[in-house]
């Protein structure tokens, strides 16, 4: 069986486990704990590999707590970010999960505990809360103490079952693809929520690509709309990981969507002194003011949602919207979100942000907006995406590709309206489909149909409309008609006709003429 075919028959059953052990509970309800319980098999064997330092005479789910010592405990802290003793460990809970009748205060005070470690530790803003959403006393879990046991040791089994291998080699890439296939899935089944916080890993691997394009080296990668951290986490699969030098930045609004990232960074193997995930309203409350500027910025922010907005005089002077000189409309948030990215951008960087159309072509503040980003030589490439690509919605989106380092005034429209397959509920991008995007964007070259370059002045002369379909023209899809075959055809039709008319009116003449 190749891995791909390995990675499948993975993903089925995974999802075959989620589906059966969660009842008559709703999926979106349910997946805290099963993408809990496969982040808490992780840490527990990814934290024992991490002691046994590849010693085959040592096996630390079998030891004794007493023989950890202190100096053993600070120093794992300090590696890893946290510390689990050998009892805390996934594999002993599982072991006798069927049996405890305790199971779920159990689970929560080992929770607590692997939370509580890293207390007085650089890592413990990285590790503070992680569990917050796998709440084991949840009326969710049953009614009774018995039901709520019972279904937390079924999850336990159905994840232990799961044949991930050695720790060694794919097992990291397996854990984290399973990750990624849940999360997925149940923004999937999720409907609006669901795109709320994961991108589509064919739509994030595009725009990582965008904003990596022909950098050797980037000091940082951020997100300010992060979600589950799926467009940061592209970067670090389709791309060398020490190319990111400075690591992984994201903020969050959701509370559980941000504990999600952060697992999800744990879960692709990205140690916590490599990722700064924070919780808050980017808009309002930005973090990482002092560790801009960023070489790459990837962002898929939520479309058109209100903010603040001319309500907070304040912001009108913030250093990320004062040089647009007017604010994003307080029922239309999209722009607050590009000039934030554009704020924390470096100069040889660029953010891929994906766009709601609208803010391309509407007027007042957006119109505004637009000649500042373009008066500045800002707007690299507006991209037009198919339809249905994304979670919860099935407008055609739009992405922004912003640089600080163009070397001439144009800018770029790619039309890739056409390119997508046709799944089951969603359209997708194959690869063949973003190396076409890709190719274009990297070569500046006019393409019939598909992308066109414009100078400053046209865009200028258009009062500033970013829009794709104002500059690169649809090819005609109709049918082309010969009309002098047609006109021949019609001849010999109306020849039958005529034919017929007078065979009828014949036999019509004969009848008449025998009755008379």
């Amino acid at each position: 069986m190749s891995s791909t075919q390995q990675r499948a028959a993975l993903q089925r059953q995974i999802w075959q486990i989620a589906n059966d052990v969660r009842g008559a509970v709703d999926g979106w309800d349910f997946k805290q704990y099963v993408l809990g319980t496969l982040f808490y098999r992780f840490i527990s064997e990814n934290f024992a590999r991490y002691i046994e330092a590849d010693d085959s005479s040592i096996n630390y789910a079998e030891l004794s707590n007493k023989r950890i010592s202190p100096e053993i405990k600070d120093d794992a802290i300090k590696t890893k970010g946290y510390f689990i003793y050998p009892s805390q460990l996934f594999a002993r809970v599982v072991a006798s999960a069927n049996t405890n009748a305790n199971l779920n205060t159990d689970l929560a005070e080992i929770f607590a505990a692997i939370e509580n470690s890293a207390n007085g530790y650089p890592s413990e803003p990285d590790i503070t809360g992680l569990f917050a959403d796998f709440d084991t006393t949840s009326n969710r879990l049953g009614n009774t103490v018995l039901e709520k046991n019972t279904r937390l040791a079924a999850v336990l089994k159905g994840v232990s079952g799961l044949e991930f291998g050695d720790f060694a080699g794919s097992h990291i890439d397996l854990f984290g693809d399973a990750y990624e296939f849940l999360i997925s899935n149940y923004a999937a089944n999720a409907g609006k929520s669901g795109g709320e916080f994961f991108t589509p890993q064919h739509v994030s691997k595009l725009i990582a690509q965008l904003a990596m394009h022909k950098q050797s080296r980037v000091n940082k990668i951020y997100d300010p709309a992060c979600g589950s951290g799926s467009l940061l986490l592209q970067a670090k699969k389709h791309f060398d990981a020490h190319i990111i030098e400075g690591g992984f930045f994201g903020q969050e609004l959701n509370h559980t969507t941000y504990n999600l990232a952060r697992m999800n960074m744990f879960l692709h193997n990205i140690n916590y002194d490599k990722f700064n995930m924070q919780l808050g309203n980017t808009l309002i409350n930005p973090h990482f003011s002092k560790d801009k500027p960023f070489d790459a910025i990837v962002s898929n922010p939520p479309y058109s949602v209100k903010w603040i907005g001319s309500d907070d005089p304040t912001l009108i002077n913030d250093d990320r919207f004062a040089p647009a000189g007017v604010l994003a409309p307080k029922s239309k948030a999209d722009f607050a979100f590009v000039l934030h990215a554009l704020s924390y951008l470096s100069s040889k960087g660029r953010a891929a942000i994906v766009c709601f159309p609208g803010i391309f072509y509407r007027g007042g503040a957006e119109a505004k907006i637009r000649q500042y980003l373009v008066d500045n030589n800002y707007v690299e490439t507006v991209i037009s995406l198919a339809p249905n690509l994304f979670y919860g919605t099935t407008i055609a989106v739009n992405i922004l590709v912003l640089s600080k380092h163009k070397t001439d005034t144009k800018t770029q429209f790619i039309d890739a309206s056409a390119l997508f397959k046709k799944e089951t509920n969603n359209n997708v991008l194959l690869d063949t489909h973003i190396e076409q995007i890709m190719q274009v964007f990297d070569s500046k070259a006019d393409q019939e149909y598909f992308a066109k370059s414009l100078t400053f002045e046209a865009i200028k002369a258009n009062d500033y409309n970013l829009s794709v379909s104002t500059y690169v023209e649809g090819k005609d899809k109709r049918e082309v008609l010969d009309i002098a075959k047609i006109n021949a055809e019609l001849k010999i039709s109306v020849g039958k006709i005529d034919k017929l008319r007078a065979d009828i009116d014949a036999i019509v003449a004969e009848i008449e003429g025998g009755q008379a």
